[in-house]
């Protein structure tokens, strides 16, 4: 992959190119930013720089010396004492990056069949990355190890990277892909150089929809407001059956539902949720978190403030009145209690139920 198929971000890009230049690259660099601004694309692509963009086995992203860590699950298959890694599950990520940098983590939970697991990186992958990295380069140039989501790290694993960042294999360059740094170690952050990747510019989103999709000019114009600079969200707004439908769909009915007061209806919905897998119902609550933003802004009519699709709208025409100033803090606060507790392995059926039940008191605040 070459700097030329990711979009925008160019100075990231030369900032990447200059220090190579320079001679002043760091042996760990973690680019953070949002979900779908290009953190994956930027680091295989730098990984191509590095490694040789004409190479053959560069180009098919199966160079000896690049390396690839990822959150990984537990398959049935697998024995009690054995520590998933990369590896178990290289065929399946190879064949998701072949498609393109640009996919959402729960793609690559499905394409590893995760179904209610959440995914982490093992103590068994350190253990492998050490291994791997302390052999010589078969090239002869540089080892790249492009580690996808660090903050999914479990203590164990963290620590043990720590010790092989401070001492790292000679020629050997990290490249950490995080959307979370706060929930990384202060003492990994302390050790590598952060690059932060912002936001795609509407403008620049528009461009690639038109040249790399062919979406003619007033689709492109609404769906690059709609991504919000995320290239991912506006593939989402483009794709027919997405889980952004079902979502919506779930948000209509628990409003609908609290609003008219119908507990036991709640219940069937919060069960609907409790029987979705961890990750699945952690994006839906996020989901959750900006409708409630759209709609109260909504509140304000003011189009550039407001980034919803036409069906998101349509809905807000008539709901957005009950998000206001009375009630929004409350929502925010209790939608991000209800993704802690499923973060913490909560019951999502009971955890739901509070939620919905709650959220019937909210909406009626003026």
């Amino acid at each position: 992959m070459k700097f030329s198929e990711v979009i925008g971000q160019e100075e990231v890009q030369q900032r990447l190119v200059q220090m190579v230049e320079e001679g002043r690259l760091p042996h760990a660099i973690m680019l953070c930013g949002p979900e779908g601004t290009g953190k994956l694309a930027l680091a295989v692509a730098f990984a191509s720089y590095l490694l040789g963009e004409d190479n053959a086995m560069v180009q098919k992203l199966e160079h000896p010396d690049l390396h690839f860590t990822f959150p990984t699950i537990k398959l049935p298959s697998m024995s009690a004492d054995h520590k998933p890694v990369s590896d178990d599950f290289i065929h399946e990520w190879h064949d998701l990056l072949m498609k393109g940098p640009y996919f959402k983590f729960e793609e690559w939970l499905k394409a590893m069949r995760a179904e209610n697991q959440q995914a982490i990186i093992t103590a068994g992958e350190s253990d492998e990355l050490v291994r791997k990295l302390s052999l010589k380069s078969s090239q002869g140039g540089y080892k790249v190890s492009i580690i996808w989501l660090p903050e999914r790290m479990n203590i164990e694993c963290a620590n043990k990277l720590l010790k092989l960042i401070e001492e790292p294999p000679s020629q050997t360059v990290f490249l950490m892909v995080c959307e979370e740094p706060d929930k990384l170690l202060e003492t990994i952050r302390s050790r590598v150089q952060r690059i932060d990747v912002k936001k795609l510019p509407a403008e620049t989103i528009r461009q690639a929809l038109i040249e790399r999709r062919g979406i003619d000019e007033n689709a492109a114009q609404r769906v690059s407001r709609l991504a919000n600079g995320s290239w991912l969200k506006a593939m989402e707004a483009l794709s027919v059956g997405t889980d952004n439908q079902a979502f919506f769909d779930l948000f209509v009915m628990l409003m609908r539902l609290a609003y008219q007061r119908k507990v036991r209806e709640l219940r069937k919905w919060s069960e609907t949720l409790g029987n979705l897998g961890r990750e699945k119902q952690k994006a839906f609550m996020l989901y959750v978190l900006r409708m409630l933003r759209e709609n109260f802004m909504y509140n304000f009519r003011q189009e550039e403030l407001v980034y919803m699709t036409q069906e998101e709208e349509d809905f807000a025409r008539n709901f957005a009145r009950f998000i206001n100033e009375a009630n929004i803090l409350p929502l925010y606060d209790l939608t991000n209690v209800a993704i802690r507790d499923i973060g913490q392995n909560a019951n999502g059926k009971i955890v739901f139920f509070d939620y919905a039940l709650k959220m019937i008191v909210l909406l009626i605040q003026k």
